[in-house]
Parts: structure tokens; C-alpha cells; sequence
């Protein structure tokens, strides 16, 4: 019995022991899994406990990988909060270096503006803009409008958009007239219409308060003359309307900014008003080829500023007003093509800064009195057409070729020059070259305007 004692106790002694050794191992497995990467990331998505994922068949891992990829889905639904996005791209066509308006980008491609193109570059092809420096965006000041198709409609909308221009220009844009919202109109200061737009009214012209610089060129204006366009631009300085067809009368209230002034090519009458005479900052007037008559106003001279002066091709008559000699900075005289009369005066040759005169087509009379150097000095000098004009031939050689006559002792011309041909032409035929060779024997000069 008692070695059977003895073995019993040596196996419960063994039995007891053997869990001590291994409660050890079972720590470092309950531990082990805490450092397994794969656990922590599934954890914040999925609710689902870790036991079931390690229990899962070999396609677990996809899954695991599909999940994580569903959050990437929230930014999914923010697709359609960045469908704005593809506007973005339009906006950002040009350069980095410009930052157009938006809003003035859409305006301007719908005026046929290239998509492609930076309107704020410094030489922008076809048309020409100009930005202002702003921040964030950048804003048009200046737009020319070139060589436009007719297919171009120029909407309200648009124009809305383009409120801060400070200069509207088209240049043969033959689309119909355009109404300009009230908040273009009030910020416009140059406005240049040519060859564009179709047919103007003086009204809507008129609406353009506060220009300093209108241009209207080759365009026709309905108009009952230019006092209802300018009456109301008090602040303006300089006005071209040329080949407009305008009628009526020259105004005779002028704003006294007034710097340039031409209206060649129209279809005024009445008088040089002497009130013109009065703006002393005058630098520029072209009256020339419209229907003006009377005399030109004795004042001129009050026009101490002024550099060229041009009433050519009207119905001017009386004489050259002596008060020209009091204008120092005179270049360019044309007083061609009226029915001026009496003597050229002498004030002229002292006109040290003049380089144009032509006196042609009028009813002048009597010697020049200018020599060779003066006239040498003008690049150019007419003074053809002036049937009773001549020249002193030993103060002025023939050579000139003035198309005047050369004056006899009395100061007469001593043969008229024949205005029916000139010298170039040859002689029909030879009975008539017989019969007129005595009769040329006396001419000095051809019969046309040489320009020195």
C-alpha cells in the first residue's frame, strides 16, 4: 500500500504544477494582438467586433479594404458641391499673373472676345483691353472693339457687367446700335464710334455726360446739329465727328475745356460763330468741307494756343483776318477751296513756325509776299487756282512752280495760267499744238500746284 500512496501523490503533485507554466505563455498571447496594426485601423470605421473579423473566410481582407474605401465615398457626395468647379477652369484660361472678374470674362466672350486670350496682357491681340491693378480681381477700363462681326449682339446684361470702363471704343463693327445701361453711361469718359453701329441719334449721343473725348467718324448721326449732342457735356475736351452727314448750325455756347474741335465732312451751314474764338486752351479746329458762309471771325487771333487751323472747302468769303499774326504757334493753315479775298498778307512770312499753308481755290489778288526762303521752309504751299495772284519773278524763281503767274510792272499777272490742262499733257493733235504754241510762248509755270 504504500508504494501505491507514494506514486498518488507524486501525480497530483505533477497535475497541480503543470497550469503554472503555463499561465505564463497565455499572457504573451493576450498581449500579442494589442500590437497587430491591422486592428486599430478597421476599429474607427467598423463597428463590427475584432473576434468576427479574425473569424472571417480568406475574403475578409478585400472587405476590410472595401470599407475603408466607403469613407472615401463621404467626399462622393461633395461631387456635386465641387460641379461649380468646371466654371472655375473658364476663369482661370488666362495666366496666373491676371485676375480678371469672372463675371467681366463671360461678359467679354460673349462679345467675341478669344476664350484663350488674357484680356488684362499688355498687347492683347484683335482687340484691345486694359485693366486696372484691383484686388482680388481685376476690372476692364478700356475696351476697343475691332473689325466685329455683325452676328455680335451686344446684351444688356453684358454691358451691365463691364460698369467699370472708362473708355468704349468700336472700330468697324457694323452691328446695330447698342443701348448702354445707365451705369456704363456714368462712367464712360472716352467714347470713339467709327464706322460702327449703324445710324446714330443726337439723343443718345447726347446721354454721354460725362465725356471728355467723343470721336464719331464715317458713322451717320440724326441730329438737329451739334448743340443737342454737346449742350450737356460740360466736361468735355476734345470732339471729333466727322462724315456724319450732321446738319444744322455751329453752336454758339461752347464748353470752355474744349481743347480739340473737328467736324470736317459734314453738312453744317451758317457762320464761323465768334463765340469759338473764345476758348482760350484751343489747340485743334477742322471746319473743313461743310457749307459754312459768311466771313471768318476778326477774333481768331484770341486763339493764342491754337496749331492748326483748317476752313477749307466751305463758302468763306472777306479777307484773311489780320489777327492771325498774333497766333505764335501756327503750323498748319488750310484755307483752300472758299471765296476769300483781297491780298495774301504779309503777317504770314513771319509765322516762324508755319509748315502748312495752302491758300488754293479762292479769289486772292494782287503780289505774294513771300520770298524763296519762306517758301522753301514750308513742307507745304499752295496757292493755285487764284487767277488775279502772282509773283514777284526776281524775288521768286519760276522753278518753284507756285501755278500763278509771274507778276508785270503794275503787279498784274502778266498771263493767267491755263487751269484746263496742265503742262504734262500732251497736244490732241497738231493743228491745235500750231495754234496755241504763241499763246504758251508767254506762260511761266504749269498750270498745276507743285507741292514744295
Amino acid at each position: 500500500m504504500a508504494p501505491k500512496t507514494l506514486i498518488l501523490v507524486f501525480f497530483l503533485l505533477t497535475s497541480t504544477a503543470t497550469p503554472a507554466f503555463s499561465a505564463q505563455p497565455s499572457k504573451a498571447n493576450v498581449t500579442a494582438p494589442a500590437d497587430i496594426p491591422p486592428f486599430p485601423s478597421p476599429s474607427p470605421i467598423s463597428s463590427t467586433p475584432i473576434h468576427q473579423n479574425l473569424a472571417t473566410s480568406p475574403s475578409s481582407p478585400p472587405q476590410n479594404g472595401t470599407k475603408p474605401a466607403s469613407p472615401p465615398s463621404s467626399p462622393t457626395p461633395s461631387a456635386p458641391e465641387a460641379s461649380p468647379l468646371p466654371p472655375a477652369p473658364s476663369t482661370k484660361a488666362p495666366p496666373s499673373s491676371s485676375s480678371l472678374d469672372p463675371k467681366q470674362l463671360v461678359a467679354l466672350q460673349s462679345l467675341g472676345f478669344p476664350a484663350k486670350v488674357d484680356p488684362c496682357s499688355p498687347n492683347p491681340p484683335g482687340n484691345a483691353t486694359v485693366c486696372d491693378a484691383g484686388k482680388p480681381f481685376r476690372h476692364l477700363i478700356s475696351l476697343q472693339l475691332r473689325n466685329c462681326s455683325s452676328d455680335i449682339a451686344m446684351s444688356p446684361t453684358a454691358m451691365r457687367t463691364l460698369d467699370t470702363l472708362q473708355s468704349l471704343a468700336f472700330l468697324d463693327c457694323p452691328m446695330d446700335p447698342i443701348k448702354l445701361p445707365d451705369e456704363l453711361i456714368n462712367s464712360l469718359r472716352s467714347f470713339s464710334c467709327i464706322k460702327s453701329l449703324g445710324k446714330l441719334t443726337g439723343v443718345w449721343l447726347s446721354r454721354l455726360a460725362n465725356l471728355t473725348d467723343l470721336t464719331v467718324e464715317g458713322v451717320k448721326i440724326n441730329a438737329s446739329g451739334p448743340t443737342i449732342i454737346l449742350s450737356g457735356m460740360t466736361h468735355l475736351k476734345s470732339v471729333k465727328i466727322a462724315s456724319a452727314n450732321l446738319s444744322g448750325v455751329l453752336p454758339k455756347k461752347w464748353h470752355p475745356n474744349l481743347v480739340e474741335i473737328d467736324f470736317s465732312d459734314n453738312e453744317l451751314t451758317g457762320p464761323v460763330p465768334t463765340s469759338i474764338t473764345q476758348l482760350s486752351d484751343l489747340t485743334f479746329l477742322d471746319l473743313s468741307s461743310n457749307k459754312l458762309t459768311g466771313s471768318i471771325p476778326s477774333t481768331i487771333g484770341d486763339l493764342l494756343m491754337i496749331r492748326n487751323i483748317s476752313f477749307a472747302r466751305n463758302s468763306l468769303d472777306g479777307p484773311v483776318p489780320d489777327s492771325l499774326a498774333q497766333i505764335p504757334s501756327l503750323v498748319h493753315l488750310d484755307l483752300s477751296s472758299n471765296q476769300l479775298n483781297g491780298s495774301v498778307p504779309g503777317f504770314l512770312s513771319r509765322m516762324k513756325g508755319l509748315k502748312y499753308l495752302n491758300l488754293e481755290n479762292n479769289n486772292f489778288q494782287g503780289v505774294i509776299p513771300f520770298n524763296a526762303s519762306f517758301i522753301n521752309n514750308l513742307v507745304v504751299f499752295k496757292v493755285g487756282g487764284n487767277s488775279n495772284l502772282c509773283y514777284n519773278s526776281s524775288v521768286v524763281s519760276s522753278k518753284l512752280k507756285l501755278g500763278i503767274a509771274p507778276c508785270d510792272k503794275n503787279g498784274l499777272p502778266i498771263s493767267p495760267p491755263d487751269s484746263s490742262s496742265s503742262p504734262a499733257q500732251a497736244p490732241t493733235d497738231d493743228s491745235t499744238s500750231d495754234s496755241d504754241s504763241g499763246q504758251h510762248s508767254h506762260h511761266h509755270g504749269p498750270s498745276t500746284v507743285v507741292l514744295v
